[in-house]
């Protein structure tokens, strides 16, 4: 039985559909336990239902179709160990069904297109990552699986996207330069003229001077790093791999940039790459690898994209366990 919780620690998880959002919760989930996480999909806070959208020809991605005050004052309830008359939208119908109480948790996770774009519930979360997937990339994906799974056409599959594009840009992409960390997926650079998008190259890119949080690095922090590590400790077939790791500036602020290019043949290898990377706040050495190993049916295990997702899950554990130590102190001063 988990007990109840002294202090709510929210986190933001955002980024459009289909950029893996899913497996990231799942991997959370997998770190603090079902029990010590609540995830709220905060398409539960539309304000306008299927039909009413289509009606208004308002897009869910548009801040109209969402009711912002609402979800304020109700992740600062929870915040605050207060429960809450959650909306639920229904995704088989596209209702509004009748609202749900959710009790405070010591992790509750807001995820969905809109995480970080109101500055109150911005100013709310602990911790906050956006998950992003490059436009040729994101288009590969989705005309490989709606062409081969639900019989779309290439014609429809372009609409399809076109049609989201200039709400995206305007209201769900601009969020990454608030977020503390954005795992960006991105078309390889190993491969010249790579159209399948298997290979892909993934970069963690980690805000700087974020008070409490330390951006992992390879070999030597501030430094600008070009390293191949394929050969005798690290199997890699065609293309190999390349990782990187250097400062940058990202929507304004301060970063630090890590990047793996390329694929893992044999995940159990992971543990040579991890050797090289510090402050990754795992507990023990190859604990990186072993959360990576212990779901290696996930999608994205096989690249930065789960190295990334793990990764930033450990710098999560280190955010809730760094406040609620704090709190501790500030109860017993």
């Amino acid at each position: 039985m988990i007990s109840k919780p002294d202090r709510v620690v929210l986190i933001g998880v955002a980024g459009d559909s289909g950029c893996g959002k899913s497996t990231f919760l799942r991997r959370l989930t997998d770190l603090f336990g079902e029990d010590f996480v609540t995830v709220i999909c905060l398409d539960d806070y539309h304000s306008l239902d299927r039909k009413q959208r289509k009606e208004t020809g308002i897009t869910a991605l548009d801040p109209r179709a969402n009711n912002f005050d609402l979800m304020y004052e109700q992740m600062k309830a929870l915040k605050s160990g207060e429960k809450i008359n959650k909306p639920i939208y229904n995704h088989e119908t596209g209702l509004l069904d009748p609202p749900e109480i959710v009790e405070p948790n010591h992790i509750i996770v807001i995820e969905g297109l809109h995480p970080l774009y109101d500055e109150r519930v911005r100013n709310l979360l602990d911790f906050s990552v956006y998950l992003d997937i490059s436009d040729e990339v994101k288009i590969a994906w989705k005309i490989q699986r709606d062409m081969a799974e639900r019989g779309h056409t290439y014609e429809d599959v372009l609409a399809q996207i076109n049609a989201r594009k200039p709400d995206f840009e305007a209201y769900i992409d601009p969020q990454k330069g608030f977020a503390d960390v954005v795992v960006q997926v991105l078309p390889t650079q190993l491969i010249k003229n790579d159209q399948e998008r298997k290979v892909l190259r993934v970069q963690m890119i980690q805000r700087d001077e974020v008070e409490g949080f330390e951006p992992a690095y390879l070999f030597d922090e501030g430094s600008e790093i070009h390293w191949t590590p394929c050969g005798r400790k690290l199997t890699c077939s065609y293309p190999g791999i390349k990782m990187y790791y250097g400062p940058d500036s990202y929507y304004g602020h301060s970063v630090s940039i890590l990047e793996v290019d390329g694929q893992f043949d044999k995940l159990e290898e992971v543990i040579y790459i991890e050797q090289h990377l510090s402050k990754t706040s795992a507990k023990h050495n190859g604990e990186l690898t072993e959360l990576l190993l212990k779901h290696r049916e996930y999608p994205g295990s096989n690249n930065g994209t789960g190295l990334f997702q793990v990764l930033v899950g450990l710098k999560m554990r280190a955010t809730y366990e760094r406040i609620i130590a704090k709190e501790k102190v500030a109860v017993s001063a």
